[in-house]
């Protein structure tokens, strides 16, 4: 079973609008407004694989029952604790002329430690042995910066397999607790080792160090340059495939729930690769969070080649 959590919700406002322009009025040409949080993103695409999954999170106010709402509508198995405060929003201001994609993402509700206690009480109470648990996005105000690192141990102790999908403070505390997976895209790995990466073995020597430290596998997401991933049998890329991109929210997630639906299903670390990409990149031929007809996944995987490094 695969188990997300999301302390950080958001409704996520996504608008287009043709020539952004700085210190000007621009027009939009069309809104959406959704659930989203990185741990309910891996549910929602889990859930387009055909696979099913469990989402936990802390919501908010009106704007958290609304999320409630929106992810009951869309059939998301989704178990809410409710703070005090009002969940966060994030506005996604894309332009497609010039191909930005520009993203202001709210701080969101304080939380307390009796509220962050509960919801690592219901995750415990359902976990079991081989489980998956997917610890994905920002903590909220309030959490303390060893909550992943927490979290990891006491669902390590019950036998599931944790995925980190998080950075700063809380990737570098988290890792300290050895989850079985995580997934920094380049730039955090280069904020997580304070320096820059210029070709595939640079990150991949960077991510062996990270295997080493007893991590299973490291994947490190490279845009529109593909990804690599790293476990102490090898390491492997893929170059992405070329689509045309409507808006790159959630294509992260979805290769983390991609990786997730992988180890799930006992899949090679070559095909793991070939899958979280061609899922990733079917992601972003879509707007906001919706996703495409799962054909696209497979004409996408077909013409997606895996290399050793």
């Amino acid at each position: 079973m695969i188990y997300t959590v999301t302390l950080n919700p958001a409704l996520d406002k996504s608008i287009c609008v043709t020539n952004f322009t700085l210190d000007t009025v621009n027009r939009a040409e069309s809104t959406r407004l959704e659930a989203g949080g990185k741990g309910i993103n891996v549910s929602r695409i889990t859930k387009k694989l055909g696979f099913t999954s469990k989402a936990i999170g802390i919501l908010g106010g009106n704007s958290g029952k609304l999320i409630e709402e929106k992810l009951s509508a869309e059939g998301i198995d989704f178990e809410a604790v409710f703070c005090d405060g009002e969940t966060r929003t994030n506005l996604k201001i894309n332009d497609y002329k010039n191909n930005t994609f520009t993203d202001i993402n709210e701080s969101g509700f304080e939380v307390s430690n009796q509220t962050v206690g509960k919801t690592l009480d219901i995750l415990l109470s359902k976990i079991k042995k081989d489980d998956i648990v997917v610890l994905a996005g920002s903590l909220p105000k309030g959490a303390n910066e060893e909550t992943y690192k927490n979290w990891i141990s006491e669902c390590k102790q019950r036998g599931a397999m944790v995925f980190l999908d998080a950075d700063g403070i809380a990737l570098e505390k988290g890792i300290e607790a050895t989850p079985f997976f995580i997934k920094p895209n380049i730039d955090e790995l280069s904020r997580l080792f304070k320096r820059e990466f210029s070709n595939y073995e640079e990150i991949k020597s960077a991510a062996e160090i990270l295997v080493n430290m007893g991590i299973n596998t490291v994947a490190v997401t490279l845009g529109g340059d593909g990804a690599i991933i790293v476990t102490k049998d090898g390491a492997f890329k893929a170059l992405a495939a070329p689509v045309e991109v409507k808006s790159t929210v959630g294509a992260g997630d979805s290769f983390v729930a991609a990786v997730a639906v992988a180890t799930e299903n006992k899949l090679t670390t070559e095909d793991t690769l070939q899958f979280a990409v061609a899922v990733s990149n079917a992601k972003v031929t879509a707007e906001g969070l919706e996703f495409p007809e799962l054909s696209l996944v497979e004409k996408i995987k077909k013409s997606i080649e895996i290399k050793e490094i």
